[in-house]
């Protein structure tokens, strides 16, 4: 038995019974007699630190996320105040993930930026059980083969990815703009349901586990009564606040603010079970607060009876939610599936029925992008929706518009799509009598006057002055200095217009043009801040010629048409003399980004740009390190991937292919060298591949083609990897 004074630094320690700790407060009168015939031997400050330590981790746990306390908050608060002392005394026994850490601290700290290892992608949103049924019966076409979907409630915060190591808390980063984020970490360990250090057994040395920062609503309500009686600005809603105070410099303040956290996802190498239901379950054993709520199902009915539960319940909730996720299970069928450029292929979110509120419609204006079209926004009285309060909403393009019959005046329905972007939905026509004009959309630019055209086949009307629209410009210029683009730091929106106005930039090669005696001619610009922009424009020149492509902002060329472009004509050179078949030519570019591609380089203006931009050192080919040595191994052979595999995803098989200058289809035809086939072959596929006589080779075969088993530059996943996205 271990005797253990509560309130005294030099404590005794019996040595047998280690394990079974016996609490109680020296100046107790009912310590039994026999206790006292005990042999002690003293405990050292480090002992009593690291005891302190995994107590109050443990009581931490029982506390926050069981809901089961198993000591009172006085005792809680008596071992607490030890530690703190304990720990001012013997600085040499300090410990990051010391439960004392998550108080805060008072000084202010700027966030570093971190690469995340595995993209945070979003998922696709649907809003329709039609759509439900649909990703379930793709997902069944695409497997062939049994499956079950794990359904979680969405909650309604901001995304978190936390790293751990050796059991503990290493590095906390946002989601960023998913492929980077802000380090959080301090902010992080100030929130108690979050463990610092796990215990329990089969953790991984390295894993990764995904959730969302979450402030209660008893929390927000008492936080905004607090805020309204010092007049501050109120919030407008639980995620807003959450997401503010998660990136407030005082660590100290977040921790005041009682911020919760589900965690819904792990991932890294050598993860405990193939299921992810099973491995979140198994994370819930180590300290982690998930959802009791979550749930596999085998079926669409479980999984609509799941959806139409929630959509009364989860009102009941103390968080915010706005619908419910379905992710298939097995991390291998994910892998097989794999991800588009934007979101997972093996998961959806499904979003509840907006709320819906009426006001007047006061004016209607028109909004020029970059691309050049226009959007119509409806200005609106205020009104309060889902906790905001609304003024504007987008009414799309002029079919919207004559589909509403809108006029100056109309009471109308307001919903968020998502919960999130207002827009318009209806018309209350018993108020019509109080209407004014018929609302119409413009026949000209707004800003520069030109008469505006529609294009056939898409419903949006554009600008086609895209050489001297200001917005248009400017809008273009903002894209181009874009994390995603040329991540040109110390550039925001107002900055680009002044350089604009000021006609020191008038196009994106103008940046590069750009010196400490023409900045210091515009406000707001120091010299620190002039060194660090011409220090990031010069950085720029490094971008890959993939990532410049995008940047230029050639209409429906983006990120993945990007990468195919540059990987298929290998320099800028190629892709200008580039005809319409051979643009078509290339795997899911068809003819409206082919001609799109083609009119760019048909203005002469930005075939100076890009001149400016290769003088300046802009990457304009595909640099030699982004190539892989044995790029022309399938030299000009066309592929087409069915089935389910085990070594590697089809994602993975699809960049192999792409790297050794292959090309890949998505269907069978006469100009298909190769099946790549696995498991459950589609039927049809393997119909069509015999009847044209297109050779069928399975992974083995095709990894004997390159020689050897091909890792991708930048990517190291083998056979028990576990890259998943959230």
């Amino acid at each position: 038995m271990i005797i253990i004074g509560l309130f005294h630094p030099f404590l005794y320690i019996c040595k047998k019974d280690m394990d079974k700790p016996y609490l109680i407060s020296p100046k107790s009168n009912s310590l039994p007699n026999a206790v006292f015939k005990l042999k002690f031997r003293k405990m050292t400050p480090a002992e009593r630190i690291e005891f302190l330590r995994n107590e109050l981790h443990k009581h931490n746990h029982s506390y926050y996320v069981l809901n089961n306390p198993t000591i009172s908050d006085f005792d809680f608060d008596q071992m607490m105040a030890e530690l703190i002392a304990l720990e001012e005394n013997y600085p040499e026994y300090a410990d990051k993930n010391s439960p004392t850490q998550r108080v805060g601290s008072d000084l202010s700290k700027a966030f570093s930026q971190v690469k995340h290892q595995f993209p945070m992608l979003s998922l696709s949103n649907t809003y329709t059980e039609g759509e439900i049924a649909d990703f379930f019966n793709r997902t069944s076409k695409s497997l062939n083969e049994n499956f079950e979907i794990v359904c979680e409630l969405k909650y309604d915060g901001t995304s978190i990815s936390i790293i751990y190591e050796n059991g503990e808390m290493l590095r906390a980063v946002t989601r960023g703009d998913g492929e980077q984020g802000d380090d959080v970490t301090q902010n992080v360990k100030t929130i108690k349901t979050i463990p610092l250090k796990l215990y329990g057994a089969d953790i991984p040395d390295s894993f990764e586990i995904r959730g969302e920062i979450l402030m209660p609503w008893n929390v927000f309500d008492t936080l905004n009564k607090d805020r309204e009686m010092a007049e501050e600005q109120l919030f407008a809603n639980p995620r807003n606040a959450a997401s503010g105070t998660l990136k407030l410099q005082n660590s100290s303040i977040v921790a005041e603010r009682n911020l919760d956290a589900y965690f819904y996802n792990i991932m890294g190498d050598n993860l405990p079970e193939d299921g992810h239901f099973e491995n979140i379950k198994r994370a819930q054993t180590w300290g982690f607060k998930v959802s009791t709520a979550t749930k596999k199902c085998s079926s669409l009915s479980e999984v609509m009876d799941f959806i139409h539960y929630w959509d009364i319940e989860r009102k009941n909730l103390p968080v915010a939610t706005d619908g419910i996720v379905l992710k298939v299970n097995s991390i291998r069928q994910q892998l097989n599936l794999g991800n588009t450029a934007k979101s997972p292929r093996w998961a959806i979110a499904y979003k509840y029925k907006a709320e819906q509120a009426t006001t007047r419609l006061n004016s209607v204006s028109f909004q020029v992008g970059r691309t050049g079209a226009i959007t119509p926004v409806a200005n609106l009285e205020p009104v309060t929706l889902s906790g905001t309060v609304v003024k504007r909403a987008s009414l799309h393009n002029a079919d919207v518009i004559k589909s509403l019959d809108l006029h100056i005046g109309d009471w109308v329905f307001v919903e968020k799509g998502g919960e999130i972007i207002p827009k318009i939905t209806g018309v209350d026509n018993a108020f019509r009598y109080q209407s004014g004009k018929e609302v119409t959309f413009i026949s000209e630019c707004p800003e520069c006057g030109a008469k505006l055209i529609r294009i056939d086949g898409e419903a949006a009307y554009y600008c086609p002055n895209e050489t001297n629209c200001p917005p248009q410009i400017k809008g273009k210029i903002e894209h181009f200095i874009s994390r995603k683009a040329m991540n040109i730091d110390g550039l925001g929106s107002e900055t680009t217009d002044q350089l604009f106005r000021s006609n020191i930039v008038k196009q994106n090669a103008d940046l590069y043009d750009l010196n400490s005696e023409k900045l210091r001619k515009l406000d707001r610009f120091g010299e620190k801040s002039i060194s660090n922009l011409l220090k990031s424009i010069e950085k720029s020149k490094e971008i890959p010629f993939e990532r410049v492509l995008f940047a230029l902002g050639i209409r429906f060329v983006g990120e993945t048409v990007a990468k195919k472009l540059a990987r298929s004509f290998k320099n800028i050179d190629n892709l200008q003399k580039a005809s319409k078949d051979e643009l078509v030519a290339i795997d899911e570019i068809g003819e409206r980004i082919a001609e799109s591609v083609m009119n760019y380089f048909k203005i002469q203006l930005n075939n100076e740009e890009i001149n400016k931009l290769k003088s300046a050192g802009v990457q304009m080919s595909v640099s030699d390190n982004n190539i892989s040595p044995q790029n022309l191994a399938l030299k000009d052979k066309s592929f087409v991937i069915s089935g389910t595999f085990s070594v590697n995803s089809r994602d993975e098989y699809k960049a192999m292919i792409e790297i050794n200058g292959g090309k890949n289809s998505s269907s069978v035809s006469a100009k298909t060298d190769y099946i790549l086939a696995g498991e459950n072959m589609g039927p049809a596929k393997l119909d069509k591949a015999q009847k044209l006589g297109v050779k069928i080779i399975n992974e083995q075969e095709f990894l004997n083609m390159l020689n050897s088993t091909i890792t991708i530059k930048g990517n190291d996943n083998t056979k028990n990897s576990r890259t998943l996205f959230d």
